[in-house]
This record gives structure tokens, C-alpha cells and sequence, in this order.
């Protein structure tokens, strides 16, 4: 078994908030599984697939955010609404923050896994990273409520084109993503924000080790 991804992801444990946590170096192998993730909210629970083998700098951050606790307490706090929304590429999503806040700094930015390269997209359902600038997401994440291409790279929500980094899809609890993207907000931020209890991850060895180089 090669240890090379816990390597580099204890390396971006590490890293100083302000600084770019360096990317992982995949090894050529078997395809790894989706991780599975539960994010437990006062509403009900929303199911994940991370697509650990496409985006794994993204699904390792959001992983060692929820084993560390970061997201209990936190909560969805925002809706945008395309009908609603004075941006010239209007979408459709709600986002998430920690319990420190959208802005927390949590454990430092990440490098953004494109969607040119990742072969993702900001299908209905994606769960996609929060960023300003290209290598800046940390732990804020949002979740897709209806096609929105324009969040991919290329598109045009963000000036600078590199778009956001999905990294995987809701595979139960939709209705729900849905319901609370039309509850009543105020400039975007709802007026009841809904609370996330706990984020449940399951068995996430990719994000410890390459097992695929074991080649069984």
C-alpha cells in the first residue's frame, strides 16, 4: 500500500492559514469509490457521494473539516435565487458555512480542482467549494439547486472564469436542498437558517491512502 496521499494530506493539515496547501499527487491505479457523507441538519439529512477519484483535494478538505467537528454547529445561512438574483449569470443555490462563519480561515485555502480538469459539473444536486479568488476556498460549501453552467470553468459567475470546484452530488435530499432554497431571506441570507447538526462521513481510506496502488 502506498502512503503517499496521507503524506501530502497530513502536509496540508499542517498548513498555516493564508497559504496554499499543496495539491495531491494521484497515483495511477484502480478507481477509487465515492465517499459517502451525511450532513445532519434540524430539517432532516441531505446524502452525499464525494467523488474522492475526480476531486480529491476538495472531498479530503471537506472530509477533515466534518471529522474535525468544524461543521456541527454550523448551518446553511444562505439561498440565492435565479429569478431574484441581479448577477447577469443568475443561479440557483444554498451555502453552508462552519460554525466560525463563512470567512472561517479553518485549516488554510486549497488549490481549485477546475471543472476543466475534473470533468465535473454544477449539475442540479453538486455540492461545490465557496471561493473568492482562484486557491482560496476553506470551508465554506454550497450545494446546486438547478443546472448552473456558469459556476463551471469558462463560465461567467465568477469575473475571473476559473469557476467553482464541484466535488460530488446529493444522492438523497434533494426535496430538502430545494425547500430550504425557497425559504424566506433578506438580501440572500435566510431569515431562519437552518441548522447543521453533524456531518457524517463514512469510510474515507482514499483520504488516507492510495490503496489503488495495491492493484487489488
Amino acid at each position: 500500500m502506498s502512503w503517499l496521499l496521507a503524506a501530502v494530506f497530513a502536509a496540508t493539515m499542517q498548513t498555516p492559514a493564508g497559504t496554499v496547501a499543496p495539491p495531491f499527487d494521484q497515483t495511477v491505479g484502480l478507481p477509487m469509490p465515492p465517499i459517502m457523507a451525511t450532513i445532519h441538519t434540524d430539517r432532516g439529512e441531505i446524502r452525499l457521494a464525494l467523488d474522492v477519484e475526480a476531486a480529491p483535494v476538495t472531498v479530503c478538505n471537506f472530509v477533515r473539516y466534518a471529522k474535525a467537528g468544524r461543521y456541527r454547529g454550523g448551518r446553511f445561512f444562505r439561498t440565492v435565487v435565479a429569478g431574484t438574483n441581479d448577477n447577469p449569470n443568475p443561479i440557483d443555490v444554498i451555502q453552508a458555512e462552519t460554525d466560525a462563519g463563512s470567512d472561517d480561515p479553518g485549516f488554510g485555502p486549497i488549490p481549485l480542482e477546475r471543472t476543466r480538469d475534473t470533468g465535473l459539473r454544477h449539475t442540479a444536486g453538486a455540492i461545490s467549494m465557496a471561493r473568492d479568488g482562484p486557491d482560496t476556498a476553506t470551508s465554506s460549501f454550497f450545494i446546486v439547486v438547478h443546472d448552473a453552467p456558469a459556476l463551471d470553468f469558462g463560465g461567467g459567475r465568477n469575473p475571473d472564469g476559473q469557476g467553482f470546484a464541484v466535488f460530488g452530488t446529493v444522492t438523497d435530499g434533494l426535496d430538502l436542498v430545494r425547500a430550504i432554497h425557497g425559504q424566506p431571506a433578506s438580501d440572500e441570507q435566510l431569515i431562519e437558517p437552518v441548522a447543521i447538526t453533524d456531518v457524517e462521513i463514512g469510510l474515507d481510506a482514499a483520504c488516507l491512502a492510495d490503496w489503488r496502488a495495491k492493484g487489488s
